[in-house]
């Protein structure tokens, strides 16, 4: 099983990505408004934010296609596997979406260990501490691959915090993050 992670008062699967212009401009100054009227929602979109996103789709995704992926999109759809008490927290009204991961097709979906941001080891570029590399950081895993991976390396972590305020700028290795390419096997929770 895979989890997507949202808040009840957002719609799943609604990626910053695909906006631009004043559109991105006031969507973001919404979410920051909402973390500074209510602190339970702690996911942090920095004024860099967006540069630190792109950057890492791109270089995730050209790693996928480097692999034999097929992306139908040019940012995914963002997954965690399993269950992840961490992401659940950065919400007050934490909602999910799940999908069982066997079923995506092969050159649609991938994995980073962990979290795509600490994978693709762009932080420092945007002030962030950079981690040590590890040997499954710049790596587009295919999902047939995630056995082999979690025999080698474990499961990270994926337990609450006691204070999250600042988590972005610590270690981070709270879950393994699934990226699914395509629209098909979300349309149900698309525009819900």
């Amino acid at each position: 099983m895979i989890t997507h992670y949202h808040s009840q008062t957002d719609l799943p699967f609604q990626n910053l990505s695909e906006l631009g212009g004043d559109e991105l401009v006031q969507v973001l100054e919404r979410l920051n408004r909402r973390k500074a009227d209510n602190p339970s929602f702690r996911r942090v979109f920095g004024k860099r934010y967006m540069d630190l996103r792109r950057k890492t789709e791109a270089k995730l995704r050209d790693l996928f296609i480097a692999r034999g992926g097929k992306p139908e999109r040019q940012s995914p759809h963002y997954f965690v596997l399993g269950e992840c008490a961490w992401f659940s927290g950065l919400y007050p009204d934490p909602a999910t979406v799940t999908l069982d991961w066997r079923s995506l097709p092969r050159d649609q979906a991938c994995f980073t260990y962990p979290d795509s941001f600490v994978s693709m080891r762009l932080g420092a570029e945007f002030g962030l501490p950079a981690e040590p590399a590890q040997p499954y950081h710049e790596k587009a895993f295919f999902l047939d691959e995630l056995f082999d991976v979690v025999a080698e390396h474990g499961l990270p972590d994926g337990a609450t915090d006691d204070d999250y305020e600042g988590y972005h700028k610590r270690k981070f290795e709270k879950y393994i993050e699934v990226q699914v390419w395509s629209d098909r096997p979300v349309a149900a929770f698309l525009g819900a």
